[in-house]
């Protein structure tokens, strides 16, 4: 069951500032929560660009500066412009689960347009995975099929950038050993000409998986 509180844990769990008890039920909640999960891959964006701003701002400087003329007006434009790219991205999702409910091969619109395809196996666990990307204006669209993730729980696709920018791309619960292979779709805000590799990673941040071209 989805609660209020659930709802509020989402943006303290990002953020990495739940106790290591409220941390584990979170996780426990999350692997039968699609609503929170989604919060989780939402709130990962925001966390990746506000660390980046973090390591871009000179030692020194002030992070919090005046609005100056014009910057409600600006911020209105940028706010209305997402929202345009926001409704595009949700119909481009839309139209690729219809494709997926009719059984054709899964794969990203788009692929052909500076678009790519990386893999990774791991013996001894016996996980393998599959991305592939398209390009878009907002960044790039990402489709994943992953098969045997060694224990239960949550795990998350991470886009690492060739700048060692990261950014969570999406975030599933897993059964473990035996579960059925999984499809999963998410985007990232890296264009994929500045993806390096993707990892799959655990709700903690421990590497599962190393995926490259």
């Amino acid at each position: 069951m989805c609660t209020p509180p659930h709802r509020r844990d989402v943006g303290a769990y990002v953020l990495g500032v739940l106790g290591a008890a409220d941390a584990f039920r979170f996780e426990e909640h999350l692997e039968g929560c699609s609503r929170c999960a989604g919060g989780v891959v939402e709130l990962g964006g925001v966390t990746a660009v506000l660390e980046r701003y973090a390591r871009l701002t000179p030692p020194g400087v002030d992070p919090v500066v005046r609005a100056g003329p014009g910057l409600v007006l600006r911020a209105a434009e940028a706010l209305a412009a997402g929202r345009r790219r926001t409704r595009r991205r949700r119909l481009a999702v839309a139209a690729a689960v219809v494709v997926l409910a009719a059984g054709t091969p899964f794969a990203v619109p788009g692929g052909e347009r500076g678009g790519g395809r990386w893999t990774g196996a791991d013996r001894g666990s016996g996980m393998t995975a599959v991305v592939t990307t398209g390009a878009r204006e907002w960044g790039t669209d990402v489709g994943l099929e992953v098969a045997g993730a060694p224990d239960p729980g949550v795990c998350s696709l991470v886009a690492v950038g060739r700048d060692g920018d990261e950014e969570t791309v999406a975030t599933w619960s897993w059964g473990g050993v035996g579960a059925a292979p999984l499809r999963v779709r998410g985007g990232a805000a890296l264009r994929p000409g500045a993806i390096a590799r993707f990892e799959v990673r655990t709700a903690q941040g421990r590497p599962l998986l190393r995926l490259t071209r």
